[in-house]
């Protein structure tokens, strides 16, 4: 849920920066973060459906060492991290679908800044030219920090796979 509050948080802050609305913001930022939180809670569980068999602090322990491409060092945890590493890669392909949703409103993003530039106020410019940053942003930099994370949560799958793997005497 706490991904639901920052999201809801940031949609209000551009509410308000666009609008200067105070109620708009504490509305859009009241509807967003369930919405967006729901939305992420509910994804991860189809994607990662063995997290529901994990106390908080073991689920905590498995993303991070996914994440940080870590070795879990718990082998009853170990097909957690396989799994997980799986749910994010899921996640990867099914974003890859909509990258071109991300391109066209990326367009529109930089059509409705040269608008509001030429025919609105300033705020709305700013506003409008900041849409656009976080696209570029969307479109340069996350790309390379989901790249990141896989190649961590590879390392860290084949690290629980070794944890899970048969040792024999001598080895």
């Amino acid at each position: 849920m706490s991904i639901g509050l920052a999201a809801g948080l940031f949609f209000g802050a551009f509410v308000l920066a666009e609008s200067g609305s105070w109620v708009g913001a504490a509305l859009a930022a009241l509807f967003l973060s369930p919405f967006y939180g729901i939305r992420v809670a509910r994804r991860m569980s189809r994607a990662w459906p063995g997290a529901r068999d994990l106390d908080s602090a073991d689920r905590m322990a498995v993303v991070r060492a996914t994440r940080r491409g870590e070795g879990i060092g718990d082998a009853r945890l170990a097909p957690a991290v396989i799994d997980y590493a799986g749910a994010l890669r899921t996640a990867r392909e099914q974003d890859r679908v909509f990258r071109w949703v991300v391109l066209l409103f990326a367009g529109l993003a930089v059509a409705l800044a040269l608008s509001d530039t030429f025919t609105g106020s300033t705020r709305d410019a700013l506003v409008s030219w900041l849409v656009v940053a976080f696209f570029l942003v969307e479109l340069t930099w996350w790309p390379r920090k989901q790249s990141h994370v896989m190649s961590n949560a590879e390392r860290a799958e084949t690290l629980a796979r070794e944890v899970l793997r048969p040792h024999t005497p001598g080895e």
